[in-house]
């Protein structure tokens, strides 16, 4: 029996805006679960371990009926699992920090090297390892990066610490003259305990450490957890807060668009579009302080609904203020796209074809550049989305181009998409208490962040958050930007990496 066809058989969906499955398996269910998702055209949204219920692995899979939850308990004396990396690649990384952070270790891994644990720890601690509690720092690990070997190849390393305000990465490019023949990166330079913090903290606050996981995507992050919460309690938020969420979700999404379209025209070496999506970014952050009383959004979703409501005087600035950022952004697209230098720039570089981002499992909007259209408000849409019938931006060419494209295009959907939200709100209240459980319950957020799919996992058990596992679709695109710059020139690195603009801190929980 294929784990599709186990659905008939299983528990009704966990309570959520999308059809969610949970699923416990045996080991030898384990692979067949991978394999009759692959079979059914499916693919890995996340694996992570946990310790709140005994030592486990999960997994999370999407197909087109929803999402499941796959899930495998381990034995504490023996806790291995099969590795997914060779059905799945983007499983890799992940394998290799559920290893580091709680021993779980999958049986047949071609690559072991640890992956979070910088000598931050010893070998021996498991930081999520139940009564695990502080520690002094282990020996720095002498990283095993792959050598490249022949004539004329050598090495240059970048990072971790960066000259701009980036957070840290290390970067190890192979080059022969400055053709880059391979990139090796090395993550998790921000770790900051994220993961462990949230089961010290009340279920009923901990929207807002969600909010903080990732900067840029605050609003993602903190919707995907209070929906998982809600779905663990089986709450349902009244509709106006249903509506004012994605309203927010779209006004983040157009800030990071703003801001990106300028930085690849700035790496291109076109210094004018640096200014002018500067100055529209930095007016739009304004607008939605004044409207919302912070110009990121922070803290503005809160679980049972929202914590921030526009008056009509309001909805009507807002509403005028896009249609001005959109004839802005027309005029400034016309730019970019007649400027030969600049095209010159974009064009075939750092090139993923839909076959290579099909088989590492690229995700989000430079999924969608690359020919996968895949887009959550379109293809598995929650409340409001489901009434709004949001529009998907894709290409096919896989390049800077393409993924500056796709940015503009979601830039002018999106805005369309907040006017409508403010000419149909409807009216009800703003939030409902969700009435936290007694017992053992889980729950799961799942949406599109404008980065891609953000997935929240939770497990309480009597009020009190035994596991909370976030996940960044930077996991899955930060290999393929590896295979991105191959054949590319170094000084191109800057924008190609821009192009896919993935999140350190995301990642590095």
């Amino acid at each position: 029996m294929t784990l599709l066809e186990g659905l008939r058989s299983t528990p009704a969906p966990l309570p959520a805006p999308v059809p969610i499955w949970h699923v416990e398996v045996t080991g030898e269910e384990w692979l067949a679960a991978a394999r009759s998702v692959v079979a059914a055209g499916g693919r890995l949204v996340a694996l992570w371990g946990s310790a709140a219920d005994g030592l486990s692995v999960a997994a999370a899979y999407v197909i087109h009926a929803g999402l499941i939850w796959v899930e495998l308990p381990l034995p504490a004396s023996a806790p291995v699992y099969p590795d997914l990396a060779s059905i799945f690649p983007a499983a890799g990384r992940m394998q290799r920090a559920t290893a580091d952070l709680l021993g779980i270790c999958a049986s047949g891994s071609v690559d072991q090297r640890p992956w979070f644990r910088h000598g931050a720890w010893p070998a021996d601690y498991l930081p999520l390892h139940p009564g695990a509690g502080a520690c002094e720092a282990g020996e720095s690990i002498d990283y095993p990066f792959v050598k490249v070997a022949g004539d004329g190849v050598h090495e240059i390393p970048v990072g971790p610490v960066h000259a701009g305000i980036i957070e840290p990465g290390h970067f190890r490019f192979s080059v022969v003259g400055e053709k880059v023949l391979r990139l090796e990166e090395r993550l998790g330079y921000t770790h900051k305990g994220i993961e462990r913090r949230f089961t010290q903290l009340p279920p009923l606050e901990a929207h807002r450490l969600a909010g903080r996981i990732s900067g840029d995507s605050t609003v993602a992050y903190a919707f995907a957890y209070c929906m998982a919460l809600e779905s663990a309690c089986g709450c349902a938020i009244p509709e106006r807060a249903a509506w004012l969420r994605a309203l927010l979700l779209e006004l983040e999404r157009v800030a990071n668009h703003l801001g990106d379209l300028g930085a690849l025209g700035n790496d291109a070496g076109l210094a004018f579009g640096l200014a002018q999506f500067s100055r529209l970014r930095e007016e739009w952050l304004r607008r939605l302080g004044e409207d919302f009383g912070h110009r990121l959004l922070m803290d503005r979703i809160v679980p049972g609904g929202v914590a921030a409501d526009l008056d009509g005087p309001a909805a009507a600035r807002l509403a005028r203020h896009c249609d001005s950022l959109e004839r802005e952004v027309r005029a400034l697209r016309d730019i970019y796209e007649g400027h030969a230098g600049l095209q010159d720039r974009f064009i075939a570089a750092g090139r993923v074809t839909p076959a290579l981002a099909g088989r590492l499992g690229l995700t989000g909007l430079a999924g969608r550049a690359s020919g996968h259209a895949i887009d959550l408000r379109c293809d598995h849409p929650w409340p409001p989305y489901d009434r709004l019938a949001p529009g998907m931006a894709t290409h096919r060419n896989g390049d800077v181009a393409a993924r500056v494209t796709v940015r503009f295009e979601e830039t002018q959907e999106s805005l369309r998409l907040i006017r409508e939200i403010l000419g149909s709100l409807p009216n009800s209240a703003l939030r409902r208490e969700p009435q936290l459980p007694r017992g053992k319950t889980r729950g799961l957020g799942w949406m599109e962040g404008w980065r891609g799919e953000v997935l929240v996992a939770l497990e309480l058990e009597d009020g009190a958050i035994r596991r909370c596992h976030c996940h960044d679709p930077s996991w899955q695109n930060w290999p393929v930007l590896e295979h991105a710059v191959i054949g590319n020139i170094v000084p191109d690195f800057p924008l190609i990496n821009k192009s896919f603009n993935l999140s350190y801190s995301g990642h590095d929980l």
